[in-house]
Protein backbone atom coordinates (compact mmCIF):
# COMPACT_ATOMS: atom_id res chain seq x y z
CA UNK A 1 0.00 0.00 0.00
CA UNK A 2 1.55 3.28 -1.17
CA UNK A 3 2.14 5.88 1.57
CA UNK A 4 0.31 9.47 1.76
CA UNK A 5 1.95 10.70 4.36
CA UNK A 6 1.85 14.64 3.36
CA UNK A 7 -1.34 13.75 2.20
CA UNK A 8 -2.56 12.92 5.63
CA UNK A 9 -0.62 15.39 7.61
CA UNK A 10 -2.74 18.53 5.57
CA UNK A 11 -5.58 16.84 5.68
CA UNK A 12 -5.11 16.22 9.44
CA UNK A 13 -4.18 19.78 10.00
CA UNK A 14 -7.25 20.52 8.40
CA UNK A 15 -9.54 18.96 10.47
CA UNK A 16 -8.37 20.57 13.08
CA UNK A 17 -8.80 23.71 12.12
CA UNK A 18 -12.19 23.61 11.19
CA UNK A 19 -13.00 21.86 14.78
CA UNK A 20 -11.20 24.99 15.98
CA UNK A 21 -13.42 27.37 13.61
CA UNK A 22 -16.27 25.24 14.77
CA UNK A 23 -15.19 26.03 18.67
CA UNK A 24 -13.72 29.21 18.60
CA UNK A 25 -16.20 30.72 16.57
CA UNK A 26 -19.70 30.34 17.72
CA UNK A 27 -20.32 33.97 19.19
CA UNK A 28 -19.00 35.42 15.41
CA UNK A 29 -21.53 33.16 13.73
CA UNK A 30 -24.38 33.81 16.13
CA UNK A 31 -23.31 37.15 15.21
CA UNK A 32 -22.80 37.13 11.40
CA UNK A 33 -25.75 35.48 11.04
CA UNK A 34 -28.40 37.54 12.88
CA UNK A 35 -26.92 39.94 10.34
CA UNK A 36 -27.74 38.41 7.02
CA UNK A 37 -31.00 37.67 8.22
CA UNK A 38 -31.84 41.96 9.32
CA UNK A 39 -30.19 41.94 5.74
CA UNK A 40 -32.71 39.63 3.81
CA UNK A 41 -35.85 40.79 5.74
CA UNK A 42 -35.25 44.27 5.09
CA UNK A 43 -34.91 43.28 1.36
CA UNK A 44 -31.23 44.35 1.35
CA UNK A 45 -28.24 41.96 -0.28
CA UNK A 46 -25.26 40.63 1.43
CA UNK A 47 -22.58 41.55 -0.56
CA UNK A 48 -19.31 39.55 -0.46
CA UNK A 49 -15.63 40.62 -1.33
CA UNK A 50 -11.99 39.47 -1.61
CA UNK A 51 -8.74 39.60 -3.96
CA UNK A 52 -6.51 37.22 -5.23
CA UNK A 53 -8.08 33.74 -3.92
CA UNK A 54 -10.33 35.25 -1.97
CA UNK A 55 -12.35 35.81 -4.28
CA UNK A 56 -13.46 32.39 -4.75
CA UNK A 57 -15.05 33.10 -1.55
CA UNK A 58 -17.56 35.56 -3.24
CA UNK A 59 -18.12 33.13 -6.09
CA UNK A 60 -18.97 29.89 -3.65
CA UNK A 61 -22.13 32.28 -2.47
CA UNK A 62 -23.06 33.18 -5.42
CA UNK A 63 -25.97 31.28 -7.39
CA UNK A 64 -25.61 28.80 -4.98
CA UNK A 65 -28.27 25.17 -4.90
CA UNK A 66 -28.27 25.93 -1.08
CA UNK A 67 -27.58 29.73 -1.18
CA UNK A 68 -29.10 32.58 -0.73
CA UNK A 69 -30.12 34.05 -3.67
CA UNK A 70 -29.47 37.88 -1.97
CA UNK A 71 -26.15 37.15 -2.02
CA UNK A 72 -23.69 39.00 -4.69
CA UNK A 73 -20.29 38.65 -5.25
CA UNK A 74 -18.39 41.59 -5.60
CA UNK A 75 -16.05 40.66 -8.38
CA UNK A 76 -13.51 42.70 -10.41
CA UNK A 77 -10.83 41.07 -12.97
CA UNK A 78 -7.98 42.73 -12.12
CA UNK A 79 -8.55 41.99 -8.47
CA UNK A 80 -8.62 38.86 -9.05
CA UNK A 81 -5.91 36.49 -10.84
CA UNK A 82 -6.59 35.05 -14.27
CA UNK A 83 -5.97 38.40 -16.06
CA UNK A 84 -2.84 38.86 -14.31
CA UNK A 85 -1.70 37.33 -10.99
CA UNK A 86 1.24 39.34 -10.03
CA UNK A 87 -0.25 42.39 -11.02
CA UNK A 88 -3.54 41.55 -9.21
CA UNK A 89 -1.36 41.14 -5.97
CA UNK A 90 0.45 44.79 -6.75
CA UNK A 91 -3.28 45.63 -7.60
CA UNK A 92 -4.87 44.58 -4.54
CA UNK A 93 -2.28 47.23 -2.12
CA UNK A 94 -3.38 50.33 -4.48
CA UNK A 95 -5.06 53.35 -2.75
CA UNK A 96 -8.33 53.86 -4.12
CA UNK A 97 -9.42 51.09 -6.29
CA UNK A 98 -11.93 49.33 -3.13
CA UNK A 99 -14.24 52.32 -2.68
CA UNK A 100 -14.41 52.39 -6.51
CA UNK A 101 -15.20 49.06 -7.40
CA UNK A 102 -17.85 48.94 -4.19
CA UNK A 103 -19.37 51.63 -5.78
CA UNK A 104 -19.96 50.03 -9.32
CA UNK A 105 -22.60 47.73 -7.28
CA UNK A 106 -24.89 50.77 -5.72
CA UNK A 107 -24.89 49.66 -2.30
CA UNK A 108 -26.42 51.22 0.71
CA UNK A 109 -27.16 51.28 4.30
CA UNK A 110 -29.83 48.09 4.41
CA UNK A 111 -26.69 46.13 2.65
CA UNK A 112 -23.96 43.90 4.40
CA UNK A 113 -20.67 43.49 3.27
CA UNK A 114 -18.36 40.05 4.24
CA UNK A 115 -14.39 40.60 3.36
CA UNK A 116 -12.40 37.52 3.47
CA UNK A 117 -8.73 38.92 3.87
CA UNK A 118 -6.71 36.45 5.00
CA UNK A 119 -3.87 39.42 6.40
CA UNK A 120 -6.43 41.90 7.13
CA UNK A 121 -3.99 44.45 6.11
CA UNK A 122 -4.05 45.21 2.10
CA UNK A 123 -5.55 48.32 1.16
CA UNK A 124 -7.94 47.15 -1.12
CA UNK A 125 -10.13 45.31 1.52
CA UNK A 126 -9.27 47.90 4.22
CA UNK A 127 -10.42 50.73 2.37
CA UNK A 128 -13.62 48.91 0.79
CA UNK A 129 -14.41 48.07 4.71
CA UNK A 130 -14.17 51.85 5.45
CA UNK A 131 -15.82 53.12 2.67
CA UNK A 132 -18.97 50.53 3.25
CA UNK A 133 -19.12 51.87 6.95
CA UNK A 134 -19.63 54.80 5.58
CA UNK A 135 -22.64 54.09 3.81
CA UNK A 136 -23.64 52.76 7.26
CA UNK A 137 -23.68 49.35 5.71
CA UNK A 138 -22.72 46.37 8.41
CA UNK A 139 -19.33 44.80 7.59
CA UNK A 140 -18.11 41.01 8.72
CA UNK A 141 -14.34 40.33 8.42
CA UNK A 142 -12.96 36.88 7.79
CA UNK A 143 -9.36 36.97 8.55
CA UNK A 144 -6.52 34.82 10.10
CA UNK A 145 -5.91 36.77 13.21
CA UNK A 146 -2.44 35.46 13.48
CA UNK A 147 -1.43 36.25 10.42
CA UNK A 148 -3.10 39.93 11.01
CA UNK A 149 -1.46 40.60 14.49
CA UNK A 150 2.57 40.25 12.52
CA UNK A 151 1.35 41.58 9.10
CA UNK A 152 3.12 45.49 8.43
CA UNK A 153 0.25 47.63 7.87
CA UNK A 154 -0.38 48.84 4.48
CA UNK A 155 -0.55 52.75 3.51
CA UNK A 156 -3.94 53.03 5.25
CA UNK A 157 -2.43 52.75 8.75
CA UNK A 158 -5.29 50.29 9.55
CA UNK A 159 -6.17 46.51 10.05
CA UNK A 160 -9.19 45.37 8.46
CA UNK A 161 -10.17 43.54 12.21
CA UNK A 162 -10.46 46.93 13.66
CA UNK A 163 -12.73 48.41 11.16
CA UNK A 164 -15.27 45.54 10.49
CA UNK A 165 -18.54 45.26 12.76
CA UNK A 166 -18.03 41.55 13.24
CA UNK A 167 -14.74 39.50 13.17
CA UNK A 168 -14.60 35.58 11.98
CA UNK A 169 -11.02 34.01 12.82
CA UNK A 170 -10.44 31.37 10.22
CA UNK A 171 -7.66 30.15 12.57
CA UNK A 172 -5.22 30.41 10.03
CA UNK A 173 -1.25 30.16 10.53
CA UNK A 174 0.58 33.72 9.30
CA UNK A 175 1.56 32.74 5.64
CA UNK A 176 -1.25 30.27 5.12
CA UNK A 177 0.65 27.28 4.81
CA UNK A 178 -0.06 24.62 7.40
CA UNK A 179 2.52 22.10 6.83
CA UNK A 180 6.11 22.21 6.89
CA UNK A 181 7.97 19.69 4.39
CA UNK A 182 12.00 20.52 5.27
CA UNK A 183 12.73 21.54 8.13
CA UNK A 184 14.09 24.61 7.40
CA UNK A 185 11.02 26.46 6.85
CA UNK A 186 8.96 25.46 3.83
CA UNK A 187 5.65 25.17 4.11
CA UNK A 188 3.06 24.05 2.09
CA UNK A 189 -0.86 23.30 1.88
CA UNK A 190 -3.01 26.44 2.46
CA UNK A 191 -5.86 26.41 4.29
CA UNK A 192 -7.86 29.90 4.00
CA UNK A 193 -10.26 28.74 1.05
CA UNK A 194 -11.75 25.99 2.94
CA UNK A 195 -11.54 27.80 5.93
CA UNK A 196 -13.51 30.16 4.14
CA UNK A 197 -16.17 28.38 2.84
CA UNK A 198 -16.75 26.55 6.34
CA UNK A 199 -17.21 29.98 7.92
CA UNK A 200 -19.17 31.58 4.84
CA UNK A 201 -21.81 28.33 4.61
CA UNK A 202 -22.23 28.43 8.26
CA UNK A 203 -23.17 31.96 8.74
CA UNK A 204 -25.41 31.34 5.65
CA UNK A 205 -27.10 28.41 7.07
CA UNK A 206 -27.62 29.08 10.65
CA UNK A 207 -29.29 32.76 8.83
CA UNK A 208 -31.13 30.41 6.55
CA UNK A 209 -32.74 28.06 9.63
CA UNK A 210 -33.62 31.16 11.82
CA UNK A 211 -35.45 32.69 8.66
CA UNK A 212 -37.36 28.98 8.92
CA UNK A 213 -37.91 28.94 12.71
CA UNK A 214 -39.31 32.68 12.58
CA UNK A 215 -42.17 31.97 9.78
CA UNK A 216 -40.21 33.56 6.63
CA UNK A 217 -39.87 31.46 3.56
CA UNK A 218 -35.49 32.06 2.94
CA UNK A 219 -34.91 32.77 -0.81
CA UNK A 220 -32.81 30.04 -1.36
CA UNK A 221 -31.97 28.44 -4.55
CA UNK A 222 -32.42 24.93 -5.35
CA UNK A 223 -30.22 22.72 -8.12
CA UNK A 224 -31.48 23.22 -11.64
CA UNK A 225 -31.65 19.71 -12.05
CA UNK A 226 -33.89 19.33 -9.00
CA UNK A 227 -37.69 18.80 -10.12
CA UNK A 228 -39.57 22.47 -10.07
CA UNK A 229 -35.91 24.15 -9.65
CA UNK A 230 -36.22 26.30 -12.76
CA UNK A 231 -39.79 27.64 -12.19
CA UNK A 232 -38.66 28.44 -8.79
CA UNK A 233 -35.35 30.23 -9.27
CA UNK A 234 -36.75 32.19 -11.90
CA UNK A 235 -38.78 34.06 -9.51
CA UNK A 236 -35.25 34.65 -7.57
CA UNK A 237 -33.34 35.75 -10.10
CA UNK A 238 -36.15 38.25 -11.46
CA UNK A 239 -36.54 39.78 -7.76
CA UNK A 240 -32.15 40.10 -7.08
CA UNK A 241 -31.58 40.69 -11.01
CA UNK A 242 -31.25 43.96 -10.56
CA UNK A 243 -29.13 44.39 -8.06
CA UNK A 244 -26.82 41.98 -9.32
CA UNK A 245 -25.02 42.43 -12.01
CA UNK A 246 -23.71 38.59 -11.98
CA UNK A 247 -26.85 36.95 -12.50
Amino acid sequence: MSSISGAQSYMGAVRRSLDAIAESQVEAIDRAAQAVVRTVEADGIVYLFGTGHSHMLCEEGHYRAGGIAAVCPILNSSLMLHEGAVLSTRLERTSGLGPAVLARYGPTERDLLIIFSNSGVNNVPVETAIAAKELGMTVIAVIAADYAAQAPLGSTGKKLGDIADIVLDNQGPPGDALIEVDGQGLRVGPLSTIAGVFILNAILVEAICRMVASGVVPPVYVSANMPGAAAHNAALIAKYRSRNPHL
